[in-house]
């Protein structure tokens, strides 16, 4: 099972990922992060049991948000040796071409940007967990 790590800070889109995942009968685990800074410290944390328990982690990545920014937050996980090697999926309504570079920069899995319509979304969380099912992830 994938422990899946969505941090985005709008309620709505959490919710969206939420519904996307029971309309595609996706069990695995989803801890929610509102910003880089509180999903760093949910990656780092040392309590037992893990808030995030460290095997086949994932992160669903927004760009555009307060505190620490998906782009910052990418910078502060690539420097750290415990967690940087966690593949991480740009989720975002950010179609610039230079965060897309960025992001490709600090070594993404991928990058895709929000749907509009909740069935286009439905259809890129389905391929997004074939993808996690297929990967080879520790």
């Amino acid at each position: 099972m994938t422990n899946l790590l969505l941090v985005d800070d709008d309620e709505i889109d959490v919710m969206t990922v939420q519904r996307a995942f029971k309309k595609n009968n996706i069990t695995n685990n989803l801890y929610v992060a509102t910003n880089g800074i509180e999903a760093l410290a949910m990656l780092r944390s040392d309590t037992n049991p893990p808030v995030v328990p460290p095997q086949r982690r994932l992160i669903l990545l927004d760009l555009n948000m307060p505190k620490m920014g998906g782009i910052e937050f990418l910078r502060e996980l690539r420097k750290d040796d415990a967690i940087k090697a966690i593949p991480v999926i740009v989720l975002t309504t950010s179609n610039e071409d230079k965060d897309k570079v960025e992001a490709y920069n600090l070594n993404v899995a991928g990058y895709i940007v929000k749907p509009v319509t909740f069935s286009k979304f439905v259809e890129a969380v389905a391929t997004l967990n074939k993808y996690w099912t297929l990967s080879e992830m520790p």
